[in-house]
């Protein structure tokens, strides 16, 4: 027999949850799923293509051996193969937020490799200009926040089972995960 009491489903949207009836004229859910797509695309296609800088030269990069000399100069071990771990993982990282697959994971794995980048370039200044880095911490926190708000409806996640609704403690589970890993791999450095 069905039931007449109210949907007790949770809200699938932050408008949804502020109260606010989806499609009203003050607000649309398509527009905050619109956002998070046009934040996915910027900082996941910025990302891939850093990456194959890295992996294939492209754009002007060192491609492996260059990066390689770099993370060596660093003092990572194992330079080429850390060379081709970073490149992997902004390459893949930034695809895959930029199509929305495994968001808070794709978005931990930028959010790690930023936050080495910044350990290795920090210079106490914020601008770069002065040899600062806002570039990598505005990346982490772009990071960070599509972690944790989902990558909206538009969006490969919404199509499989297990993170078609995105919860908050996936997000910040995911967090943990990259900075856990960019710490591990920052012990490492000589």
């Amino acid at each position: 027999m069905p039931s007449s009491s109210p949907s007790t489903t949770a809200p699938t949207t932050p408008l949804a949850a502020a109260g606010r009836a989806p499609g009203s004229a003050a607000t649309s859910p398509h527009a905050y799923d619109a956002g998070l797509l046009l934040l996915r695309l910027a900082l996941g296609l910025t990302m891939a293509a850093h990456g194959s800088q890295k992996l294939f030269g492209w754009f002007g990069g060192g491609g492996i051996d260059g990066t390689a000399k770099f993370f060596e100069m660093k003092g990572y071990p194992a330079a080429k193969a850390m060379a081709v771990v970073a490149g992997l993982t902004e390459t893949g990282g930034g695809l895959a937020l930029a199509v929305g697959l495994l968001a808070p994971l794709a978005a931990a794995a930028i959010l790690g490799t930023m936050l080495n980048a910044l350990a290795v370039t920090w210079s106490g200044s914020f601008f770069a200009m002065n040899g600062g880095s806002e570039y990598e911490l505005l990346l982490i926190a772009a990071a960070a926040a599509l972690a944790l708000t989902g990558p909206g409806r538009y969006a490969v996640d919404r199509y499989l089972p297990v993170v078609r609704s995105h919860r908050l403690s996936y997000g910040a589970a995911a967090l943990v995960l990259g900075l856990i890993t960019a710490g591990v791999v920052l012990l490492v450095r000589d």
